[in-house]
């Protein structure tokens, strides 16, 4: 008799673990889709303008359709009313004047208060060792293909 948990099991363990988090994403959606705050894309949309403003780098609309995986016309509505919100503006690309950046209105914004749950992640994601990291990120994204490949 084997009492070793065998990679089955530990498989079993990871996909339980991945639906959890599934469903605990999809209610908070639903709770942050009733509170009728920002929409989940245009959280992220904050969070990489901030980050990007912080790192000292420009963000055009298309760098930020590309990065959330949508169009550039949903982009676009979403950056217009983050704009009438008073988080960001936009300039002028002084290399393309057909382009322009988009810039957050108040740099004293904490990208962590935007998006506490990101937060959390990342002071989590801190305490893993740099290769356990890299196996967690490279599964996720799996998880990530396989979602987004689902009825395409």
């Amino acid at each position: 008799m084997t009492t070793g948990t065998s990679e089955d099991d530990h498989a079993v363990v990871a996909v339980r673990a991945v639906e959890r988090l599934r469903l605990a994403e999809a209610r908070l959606a639903r709770r942050r889709q009733a509170d009728s705050g920002p929409s989940e894309n245009a959280r992220a949309a904050m969070r990489l303008i901030l980050e990007r403003a912080d790192d000292g780098l420009n963000v055009t609309p298309t760098e930020i359709a590309h990065a959330l995986g949508v169009s550039t016309a949903s982009v676009t509505g979403m950056l217009e009313r983050l704009h009438l919100g008073g988080l960001i503006g936009f300039v002028a690309n002084p290399s393309d004047r057909r382009s322009k950046y988009v810039v957050p209105f108040d740099r004293s914004a904490d990208v962590d208060a935007i998006d506490p749950v990101t937060a959390r992640i990342r002071e989590f994601a801190g305490d893993l060792p740099a290769v356990a990291l890299d196996q967690v990120a490279a599964f996720l994204d799996r998880v990530r293909e396989v979602v987004d490949a689902e009825g395409a």
